[in-house]
């Protein structure tokens, strides 16, 4: 679960023991052609694999959604912390 107001409405997510909800992965869904115009964002796709943990993704969902901050913002500052940009 990776709803950001989690930790702020004093929540907790419970472990899932039956399995019954399948693994949430997102995966990116590209067309060749844009792929073929744009070829950086493969590149950027690829740095990008397996470096977003759930507490990553409940840390931004909450920048967004509690503390209503920019998404340009918030996407820098992550790319940052991960040493993805500058």
């Amino acid at each position: 679960m990776t709803d950001g107001l989690i930790p702020v409405l004093d929540l907790f997510v419970l472990e899932d023991d039956r399995h019954y909800f399948p693994p949430y992965e997102a995966v990116p869904i590209i067309r060749q052609e844009m792929l073929a115009h744009h070829p950086g964002v493969e590149r950027a796709l690829h740095e990008l694999a397996g470096k977003i943990s759930d507490e990553d993704m409940r840390q931004l969902n909450y920048a967004l959604d509690g503390q209503r901050r920019d998404v340009k913002e918030v996407v820098r500052d992550f790319l940052r912390q991960k040493g993805l940009s500058k």
